[in-house]
């Protein structure tokens, strides 16, 4: 019998005030007045921690016309109001430099105690205008700045030692000198002396997390990330990526476990399909369908109000990932499912409106748990990134009907492991290997 521990479904829930239906906002049940409110952000946490999710995740950008709280002030205040569930923050490496994120990073983590996780992006859309720049860096710069931005940070929360913290009152010596170090890191794009200003964190490294599925995107999942977000919308589509992506691995010296892939599922879910199937409809009476329509012909070559509904979609007008301006992995993914599934204008829309591209769910309790167990056990996902399409009603059904429907059949925990995210996903903590000290650098991360 195998000593290798069980494999188990895992849940993040990516956070937002009303949920992500395009027309979410607009229902009874939702409550777009209270985006900015701590103690109703609070209680969506709550929500998910009942469930024993494994983290929150917030998306970020630097442009637009948004309304959002900043991921760092949101997630600290979120720490101190729970205990158990880990947060992701969506970081970008092109407006910010590695001191700035390593420090806050380091902050976050050492504030809620070992639960903090950094979605790595390098900006899919410009705020050239709004950080003193001319343009926006081309992709492939892009990825070669973000791949030595990471490294700094990493460099920078090693620049402390597991045990640099003394407190020797005795010989009056806070801080052991010795233990901690420059990097002095000089590189293609940036210069940094260090040390940090703040000790190592608590889980060593924050939980890596990365949310791109182009060639590169794969490539620095497979190098660098330990979670990666994906948008595959079918499920040989995800077996194709999950089996791809593992398979890159190797070669950098890890194992399949190393890595837990979480595609995005947007569920509507209710006891019953046809109960599920009436909050589907309502949800998207109340979307523009035009505007929606002008939105999604960005992805296009066309227009797609100059055509039938019930058409099909003209893959083959569709931008290519080059072309268009946006994530480019997700313009990727969204053109194959329409491709693999034959959709109509009118299928496409319904799922640009129910998930930002992400797989699209309607159904009930024994349905939602049976297409996770499908993608889990046939390895096309290690679990999911859940986008409720409405909150707080959505979350609270998936939490307190399919989290318990998982249980029963042994897939997901009934308690947390451990005291960190990182426990909780199955990860290592990172040893310091650059300054290793007398305290064992592979001690528990809590």
């Amino acid at each position: 019998m195998s000593g290798k521990p069980q494999r188990n479904v895992h849940l993040n829930v990516f956070l937002r005030a009303t949920g992500h239906h395009a027309g979410a906002w607009r229902h009874p049940d939702s409550h777009p007045e209270l985006e900015h409110d701590i103690e109703y952000l609070a209680h969506l946490t709550r929500i998910a921690e009942r469930g024993k999710l494994d983290s929150v995740f917030l998306a970020d950008g630097y442009a637009g016309r948004g309304s959002k709280l900043e991921p760092f002030t949101q997630l600290s205040a979120l720490a101190a109001l729970t205990d158990h569930i880990g947060f992701i923050a969506t970081v970008g490496t092109v407006y910010n430099e590695p001191f700035h994120v390593a420090r806050q990073f380091a902050s976050l983590d050492h504030i809620s105690g070992g639960r903090a996780g950094w979605n790595i992006v390098t900006g899919a859309g410009s705020a050239a205008h709004n950080f003193s720049r001319d343009e926006h860096p081309e992709h492939a710069q892009r990825y070669e700045s973000g791949e030595e931005f990471v490294e700094v940070v990493k460099q920078l929360w090693d620049s402390w030692e597991d045990d640099a913290l003394v407190f020797d009152k005795a010989r009056g010596v806070q801080i052991a000198p010795d233990r901690v170090h420059e990097i002095n890191f000089k590189g293609h794009t940036y210069s940094v002396k260090g040390p940090i200003n703040i000790p190592r964190p608590p889980q060593g490294y924050p939980v890596l997390v990365q949310a791109g599925s182009s060639e590169a995107g794969r490539e620095l999942a497979a190098k660098t990330a330990e979670v990666i977000f994906t948008a595959q919308q079918t499920f040989g589509a995800g077996q194709e990526f999950y089996a791809d992506v593992k398979g890159r691995l190797a070669k950098y010296g890890r194992t399949a476990d190393q890595l837990v892939i979480l595609p995005g599922f947007a569920p509507i879910v209710a006891d019953t399909e046809a109960e599920a199937r009436d909050i589907e409809q309502e949800l998207h009476s109340y979307v523009d369908t035009k505007r929606a329509l002008n939105e999604l012909s960005e992805r296009f070559e066309v227009n797609l109000n100059d055509y039938d509904l019930d058409d099909p979609v003209p893959v083959d007008r569709a931008k290519a990932a080059e072309a268009f301006n946006g994530i480019r992995s997700r313009q990727e993914v969204v053109i194959d499912a329409a491709r693999r599934e034959n959709f109509t204008i009118r299928q496409l829309l319904h799922r640009s409106n129910g998930g930002h591209g992400h797989i699209t769910f309607t159904g009930s309790v024994l349905q939602a748990a049976d297409f996770i167990e499908q993608w889990f056990r046939n390895y096309a996902a290690d679990g999911f990134n859940v986008l409720p399409q409405l909150f707080p009603t959505g979350l609270e059904t998936f939490v307190d009907k399919v989290v318990p429907e998982l249980q029963n059949r042994g897939l997901f925990r009934t308690e947390y492991e451990g005291t960190t995210l990182r426990e909780n996903l199955g990860l290592a903590r990172p040893a310091n290997t650059r300054h290793h000290s007398s305290a064992a650098a592979d001690r528990p991360a809590g």
